[in-house]
């Protein structure tokens, strides 16, 4: 909840790869609380009272939300959905602008791995969240210890660029900040 929280003000893109883990560690979990008091809240060490409690109900609320939504087995919950599309409302914007050439020459450079990875089962998916999904699939692997090519290291070094580059402009509209196009 803490870490989400900082994640959500810093960086939207980590934002939405920290939620995805979450839900997928309430997943393992079993999708109920008792699991969750098992196998998750003990990973937050000595907490006071206060932010015990506040963890519990942040977790059950997410619990509830996932059986709500039928997100038992996959999927995404709906407060991240509409953040991916929030997401998705930027990324057609700055691409739509003919004077952004540094997205615009990014979203090139990653555009044929995309076409890539869509054509292997994401078929259904935007391009921001086969970009989102290929990162996040990428450190699952690398969490699990699995090897990884050179290519896909080079695929996920330029994605990752990318989308850090759109969460820096989402951070810039939210703030305020000029959108002004990157020569």
């Amino acid at each position: 909840m803490y870490v989400a929280q900082a994640k959500r003000k810093e960086n939207i893109v980590e934002y939405l790869l920290y939620m995805w883990q979450v839900e997928d560690l309430i997943r393992a979990a079993g999708v109920d609380m008792e699991g969750v008091e098992r196998l998750i809240l003990p990973r937050y060490g000595e907490r006071s009272e206060a932010e015990r409690r506040e963890l519990y109900r942040w977790y059950s609320e997410l619990v509830d939300m996932m059986r709500a939504e039928g997100k038992q087995q996959s999927g995404h919950l709906d407060v991240h959905r509409i953040v991916l599309l929030q997401l998705e409302e930027l990324h057609r914007r700055l691409l739509a602008n003919s004077e952004d050439y540094v997205y615009s020459g990014m979203h090139l450079q990653i555009l044929p791995a995309l076409i890539q990875l869509r054509a292997k089962g994401a078929k259904e998916e935007s391009e921001l969240e086969t970009a989102l999904s290929a990162v996040y699939g990428y450190l699952t692997l690398t969490l699990k210890g699995q090897e990884i090519s050179e290519e896909t290291r080079q695929s996920m070094k330029q994605i990752s660029s990318f989308l850090a580059l759109l969460a820096h402009r989402y951070q810039m509209e939210q703030t305020g900040s000029d959108l002004e196009p990157q020569a």
